[in-house]
């Protein structure tokens, strides 16, 4: 077992800018580190499970933080804290789903120093993993939380592939529900990548769970002016009301007019690799009026396929649950 609060040696960096970070993740490659609040980052370095040889700083640097308007809608940097974008007034008056996320997410004191970009960039927090044990995820043969004897209560429920862990953030299916575009930075220019598929599962690459690689930076997150003011609903489904990750959480948008759904889209987190978008979900809503019995159909549509571990299949009606309540929301 590793040595427990014990960080190893590392070069700590401090840039000035968003291009000097990015020279260094360039130059330095798998051996960098990118830290932003630190919640995530400070657990593997102590438990000595992650050892980068240089760590880069970006938490200080004001072009990633803040709340910023943009023509089509509103830009968010990626190292803008939690409890900012909960308290934000933009945020909260035109995507107030993203807001409510935020909130729920662990504690106050950790909504003050976490990050945006770091919620959406946590890696997976199964304990078989974190405490160190080959496992597929980390590079073995072996899924320690897919066995008979296994601990897997807050495991997955769809697309497992060597690897049953979950996506632990909160913030990520609100920002899939409000197709949101994620912007990455490396030495080669800037892209943005749609929320949806900025998430990987472990049949794409089961050594990371986003699409960032060694030499990318998260910059920030745009907000679309198309989702602006829509109906909204978001709930988190955990063991305590405060400091817990997900069992099931999950974020609704819907344009709605005279009671009949126009638009929707909706994605649920704690329950696969990635946080799942509902499409299936999604089309048997367009069109039809809100209410009980189309709440009823989204809910069973919502858990198709689902299959349970040993300890988990308690998620498979809390899961419907929650798509239900989302739907029948929109009634008022």
């Amino acid at each position: 077992m590793p040595a427990h609060d014990m960080m190893a040696s590392f070069d700590l960096l401090q840039p000035a800018t968003v291009a000097d970070a990015v020279a260094l993740l360039a130059k330095h490659g798998k051996d960098a580190w990118v830290l932003a609040g630190g919640m995530d980052s400070l657990d593997w370095f102590k438990d000595r499970i992650k050892n980068p040889k240089v760590v880069v700083s970006v938490g200080h640097l004001a072009e990633l933080n803040g709340v910023r308007e943009r023509a089509d809608g509103v830009e968010i940097g990626a190292m803008t804290t939690l409890a900012h974008v909960a308290a934000d007034a933009a945020i909260g008056s035109r995507y107030g789903l993203l807001a409510q996320a935020a909130r729920k997410v662990a504690t106050l004191q950790i909504r003050n120093r976490g990050t945006l970009g770091g919620n959406v960039s946590q890696d997976a927090r199964c304990w078989y993993y974190r405490s160190g044990m080959p496992c597929y995820r980390a590079g073995g043969n072996t899924c320690y939380a897919d066995t008979p004897t296994s601990i897997n209560r807050e495991h997955c429920l769809f697309d497992a592939d060597r690897c049953v862990a979950v996506s632990p953030s909160d913030t990520a299916p609100a920002l899939i529900a409000l197709d949101a575009k994620l912007v990455i930075r490396n030495a080669k220019g800037e892209r943005a990548v749609d929320a949806e598929d900025f998430f990987v599962g472990p049949k794409t690459d089961i050594t990371r769970m986003t699409v960032l690689e060694p030499g990318d930076l998260l910059t920030a997150i745009r907000l679309p002016a198309a989702w602006a003011n829509r109906a909204f609903y978001f709930e988190k489904a955990s063991d305590r009301q405060a400091w817990d990750f997900p069992l099931v959480n999950v974020a609704a948008a819907m344009a709605v007019q005279d009671g009949t759904i126009q638009q929707a889209r909706i994605a649920v987190g704690g329950v696969a690799a990635r946080p799942l978008r509902l499409k299936a979900v999604e089309s048997s809503l367009i069109g039809e009026k809100a209410g009980k019995d189309l709440a009823d159909l989204a809910g069973q549509t919502a858990i198709y396929g689902a299959r349970a571990l040993n300890h988990n299949p308690y998620k498979i009606p809390l899961m419907a649950n929650l798509v239900r309540r989302s739907v029948r929301s929109v009634t008022g």
